[in-house]
């Protein structure tokens, strides 16, 4: 062991004095940064850029990066300073030990613990404590505030307004994805597949460029068309289908991914992110992979012209489980 040398401000009261102050400065910045974060999420427009010379940037991601970063960049700063100019400082040789920590050493590392804790004289110094404890609190507060705001607090009402609902209703046409054409049951093949949306999607794609697009995500159906003889198909869902013409939604139950690999011989859809393998000529049951639902099936029908319409929206939300989600209903083999 080399000869302890003191730190300045183990000698000079000022120097400690002034330390403190630099300390409890920073913790002040970070608590600053943090509501400025705040401020800064509600107050800037999201489409504000700022211009670097030839470069630009949104300005409501660049101030809340620095806000957000400087707030947590500060807190280190001051704890770091205070670790080195304040809290006690000497020297100890610690012999290697097994790697299994034996009760003596617990209870060693307990009084370590309150040896390190009376050190750094947290009792006597309770304005840096206080305000350390205040920054790290108000750090957190722009993690809440940008989670809060990610979307509706998904309860009941919430679930069932949104996620649990598509713009599928009675009467609404099957049209095509892209032409947007009314799609006729007499012009489908034995074996043939057609993507699909609902008629009354297209007229958001001018009106709410997000409702368009979020819509169109759980809306999406595909349409197969198979021999009534080679399918199964439930006394309880025997007017759900026009002559052997189905449809089920196109959002995987697993995770969400669009399914669009269609077997004619075999009648499985096949889920190309994790190989889920549903039945569309057994109610879209799964056969294989990790869904663990049958693929929901829109009831249809024909308008007086022969063209594809819905009977009403789906029966039971589409795509993925979640934790809220009610499974009753979902089509299981066997049911009627």
């Amino acid at each position: 062991m080399e000869e302890h040398v003191e730190r300045w401000t183990d000698v000079n009261p000022a120097a400690a004095a002034r330390v403190v102050r630099q300390i409890v400065g920073m913790l002040a910045l970070s608590m600053l940064c943090s509501i400025l974060f705040v401020v800064i999420y509600f107050a800037v427009p999201k489409g504000d850029v700022v211009n670097f010379g030839p470069w630009h940037s949104n300005a409501h991601t660049i101030l809340l990066g620095l806000t957000g970063g400087l707030a947590v960049l500060l807190i280190g700063f001051s704890t770091i300073h205070w670790a080195k100019q304040l809290m006690n400082d000497e020297e100890v040789v610690d012999v290697r030990h097994p790697i299994a920590s034996s009760e003596d050493d617990h209870a060693e590392m307990a009084e370590s613990w309150s040896a390190g804790v009376k050190d750094s004289d947290i009792g006597r110094r309770k304005l840096i404590g206080g305000m350390l404890a205040g920054a790290a609190g108000l750090a957190a507060v722009p993690a809440v505030v940008s989670l809060a705001d990610m979307g509706p607090h998904p309860g009941k009402g919430t679930r069932a307004a949104t996620i649990e609902k598509t713009i599928w209703a009675e009467g609404v046409k099957l049209v095509n994805d892209v032409t947007w054409k009314p799609i006729k049951a007499s012009e489908l093949e034995i074996g043939q597949m057609v993507n699909a949306e609902p008629e009354t999607l297209e007229p958001l794609a001018h009106e709410d460029h997000v409702a368009f697009h979020q819509e169109r995500a759980k809306a999406a159906i595909i349409i197969v068309r198979m021999n009534p003889n080679s399918i199964k198909v439930p006394e309880s869902r025997k007017d759900w289908q026009v002559n052997g013409i189905l449809a089920y939604s196109k959002i995987c139950t697993h995770v969400g991914c669009p399914i669009s690999l269609w077997e004619q011989k075999s009648h499985h859809l096949l889920c190309p992110c994790h190989q889920s393998t549903f039945d569309l000529g057994d109610s879209g049951v799964v056969v294989f992979g990790p869904a663990a639902r049958a693929l929901p099936q829109l009831p249809i029908t024909t308008d007086s012209e022969g063209n594809l319409i819905a009977r009403s929206d789906f029966t039971v939300p589409v795509g993925p489980s979640y934790f809220e989600r009610d499974s009753r209903n979902d089509y299981k083999k066997g049911d009627n």
